[in-house]
């Protein structure tokens, strides 16, 4: 079972469910923990992993022979993401564009295109208690995180249950991230803002066929709307956690709710259950 964690946008307490969700199942069953959110990852602040390996991660670019480059122009009208710009002696590459699609150098007549490889960021691995972890964490300045997020999801296993604390949002790194989940929780709160962003993120999950169910965190502020916008479309709510000063501490202090307020553990796991229930049906 691989399931991932999203929300509409970000500070809706995605990560505390993420983490609580996943030390409840270490309990009873083999777990994979997975940081997708490779732009900010903070996972290993809640879970506070034992880094074991450090891999780093590269995608191809092109790199030029200018011994057999005429400079024809043809590799930069073929790129759609503008990463080449052919001047008369020389070939300028923006590599920080390049989707690594490979039409510069599949397509160059003189075959004067390679590949060369670009770190883009790094995989960090390990063990929380009894469970397997892996983050990535994006370079500085650069651009395309799928690559990088595509080679966290490489560590799913079949013989575990993999949690995935995807980005917020309803852009290319969470589609990346919630692509090919068995389940989809979506953390949201009942204002507005709220409402608006998970209704995106429905869309966005219907669109790529993966079912979703709602966590509403500070459940007591705002009003009811989010929760008749879930009946109304038929969304399953998976629990509401309520606006709880001891909740805002913890997170405050990096410490999971299941750590702390251990009533959770049982209401977690819970939510598992309804998940494979619907999963399986």
């Amino acid at each position: 079972m691989i399931i991932s964690v999203a929300s509409g946008k970000g500070g809706t307490g995605k990560t505390t469910v993420s983490t609580s969700l996943a030390l409840a199942l270490d309990r009873i069953r083999p777990v994979l923990f997975l940081d997708c959110d490779v732009e900010e990852p903070n996972a290993h602040i809640f879970l506070k992993p034992a880094i074991a390996t450090t891999e780093k991660v590269h995608r191809p670019i092109p790199m030029i022979d200018y011994d057999k480059c005429t400079y024809c122009q043809n590799c930069s009208d073929i790129c759609a993401f503008n990463v080449l710009a052919v001047l008369e002696k020389t070939v300028l590459i923006f590599g920080e564009l390049c989707h690594s699609c490979g039409s510069c150098w599949y397509q160059c007549p003189e075959k004067a295109i390679t590949q060369t490889d670009k770190e883009i960021g790094l995989i960090e691995s390990g063990k929380s208690q009894n469970m397997d972890f892996s983050n990535g964490k994006l370079n500085i300045g650069e651009a395309m995180s799928p690559p990088l997020i595509k080679a966290v999801k490489a560590k799913i296993s079949p013989k575990k249950t993999t949690i995935i604390d995807a980005p917020p949002g309803t852009s290319c790194p969470v589609i990346t991230s919630v692509k090919d989940t068995d389940f989809c929780i979506l953390v949201t709160e009942p204002t507005p803002f709220g409402l608006n962003d998970l209704k995106l993120s429905v869309e966005m999950l219907r669109e790529i066929g993966v079912p979703c169910g709602v966590i509403v965190n500070r459940a007591d502020i705002g009003n009811d709307d989010v929760l008749r916008y879930c009946t109304r479309e038929n969304i399953p709510l998976l629990m509401q956690i309520p606006f709880d000063r001891k909740i805002a501490s913890l997170y405050a202090k990096g410490t999971p709710i299941v750590v702390e307020m251990p009533e959770y553990i049982e209401k977690f796991q819970n939510v598992y259950f309804e998940i494979e229930r619907m999963v399986q049906s």
